[in-house]
């Protein structure tokens, strides 16, 4: 027993971290493209960086070098020697994103960007040349300016239909060579950084809750809306959602923790799920709404979408997990995925304070593959460390190779306990710019970029140790962990 003989293995990136040529071929300005660098004293703080009108507004006319994912790692030219280096390691798949900003630069324009097109095209060509199963995700933490600016966020109803006339240009251009597909990438990160997913300035009050609601329902409804029209033009495909799984665990045998924690949990991440995968809002929510006045601007159509528009397979990422309890007062914290919780002593953690725990993983494949019965997806797993070459210019990251051997041994148990895992791509295979802090320095990769904060380096690609582990681990299809 252990993994199935088709198991997918690979890597994740996202185009605002990597691509970079923020402004080439007319591309237009997005979010990402307007956070700075965090200053690296504060790493280890529970820090997100928010955007407001008047961030936007200084990043339009401030130097470029205070924004590094407006570099990336430039992957927008390196693509084929960074998708031959994944071949190298035996990827059977690579996911990657497009951005609706290179595509329809005026989000209402009838027909796409060529010179987008033209680039894409070549990345799917350059990864099926290498054997290697393209998965893309549709919307990845990249919404355009104008989305705020012109249409106020996601909660104008406008969106669905444009995110649904991209979203079908990509179907169609791409059938008979792309197979899978995520919708939005960590679609419940709209109620820790809703300008990531919902294009949304910070705000607060019940005018902006109520908004931010009818922002993720519009995002449901436009999910679902893609999963039908993507089965229309091809059978074939599979369409998964993601979340970004914020495990936690009651901080002690107290019923009250008990509680906390099964209603973060609920709240955090299988009400997203519910809506997607089952295609109906939870009890929970529905109750939620009722009791802080959420009015959702929806219909007996839209419900019905909902309903028909359920995907094919649960993606999620997964990268820590903290304790939850009734109350935080005097109880230690830690940092997390753009959120945080309280510090579990059982565990060690990253440089950032992302505490480690591989069993965790086990934990969630099982409680979600028990909730919906459709196969899981891990989209995101990996660790992010400071790290240099040595003298000879080696990076012996044994810490990495640990981290992920103990993670893929529960993940193993996990499909040994009869979960239907479909594959797993680790976060990011090459490093790149950290999606919260904007730095370079927390680094993911099995392949190195000499690249330092300021975007300064020669951006030669270095294979790390781990580079040579995980191929090793993939010809083996996880059998020698």
């Amino acid at each position: 027993m252990g993994f199935r003989k088709d198991f997918l293995w690979g890597g994740a990136i996202s185009a605002c971290q990597a691509e970079g040529a923020w402004d080439a071929d007319g591309k237009v300005m997005t979010f990402p493209e307007v956070i700075q660098a965090i200053d690296p004293s504060q790493r280890k703080a529970m820090r997100q960086a928010w955007v407001t009108q008047q961030t936007i507004d200084e990043a339009r006319t401030a130097p470029t070098a205070r924004y590094p994912k407006r570099w990336g790692i430039d992957f927008y030219h390196t693509y084929k020697e960074d998708i031959a280096l994944f071949a190298e390691m035996g990827f059977s798949v690579f996911r990657f994103s497009v951005q609706i900003a290179r595509l329809f630069p005026d989000l209402e324009q009838p027909e796409p960007n060529p010179k987008a097109l033209a680039f894409y095209d070549s990345v799917v060509e350059e990864c099926l040349r290498h054997h290697i199963e393209p998965l893309i995700t549709i919307s990845h933490f990249d919404p355009p300016i104008a989305v705020w600016e012109q249409y106020g966020g996601w909660s104008n109803k406008k969106l669905i239909d444009i995110y649904c006339k991209y979203a079908h240009c990509l179907f169609t251009r791409y059938r008979g060579k792309v197979k899978y597909w995520v919708t939005f990438n960590e679609i419940n990160m709209a109620l820790k950084a809703p300008f990531k997913t919902l294009g949304m300035v910070s705000g607060e009050g019940a005018d902006y809750e109520n908004a931010r609601w009818n922002g993720i329902h519009n995002q449901f409804v436009a999910s679902a809306k893609a999963v039908l029209d993507a089965h229309r033009i091809d059978p074939s495909f599979r369409i998964g959602c993601m979340i970004a799984d914020l495990a936690s665990y009651p901080y002690s045998t107290d019923p009250n923790d008990v509680v906390a924690n099964q209603t973060f949990d609920q709240f955090s991440n299988l009400g997203f799920l519910d809506v997607m995968v089952k295609g109906t809002y939870p009890y929970f929510y529905e109750k939620y709404f009722e009791r802080q006045g959420i009015r959702l601007q929806d219909s007996e159509e839209e419900r019905q979408l909902l309903r028909q528009g359920t995907v094919d397979f649960v993606g999620f990422s997964y990268y820590m997990s903290f304790l939850t309890a009734q109350s935080t007062i005097g109880k230690q914290m830690t940092g997390g995925n753009m959120s945080g919780g309280l510090k579990n002593e059982k565990l060690t953690a990253t440089e950032w304070g992302w505490q480690i725990d591989p069993v965790g993983l086990r934990y969630v494949c099982n409680q979600l593959y028990d909730r919906y019965g459709k196969p899981l997806f891990v989209l995101e797993n990996g660790m992010g460390a400071v790290e240099q070459p040595d003298a000879e210019g080696k990076i012996h990251d044994d810490y990495r190779i640990a981290y992920f051997r103990e993670h893929l041994r529960q993940l193993r148990l996990a499909a040994e306990d009869g979960c239907d895992i479909l594959g797993y791509t680790t976060w990011g295979p090459i490093d790149l710019i950290s999606s919260s802090t904007s730095e370079m320095s927390k680094r993911y990769g099995f392949i190195y970029v000499d690249q330092d904060d300021a975007g300064h380096g020669t951006g030669r690609r270095l294979r790390k140790d781990s580079f040579y582990w995980y191929k090793d681990v993939i010809a083996h299809n996880g059998e020698n962990l």
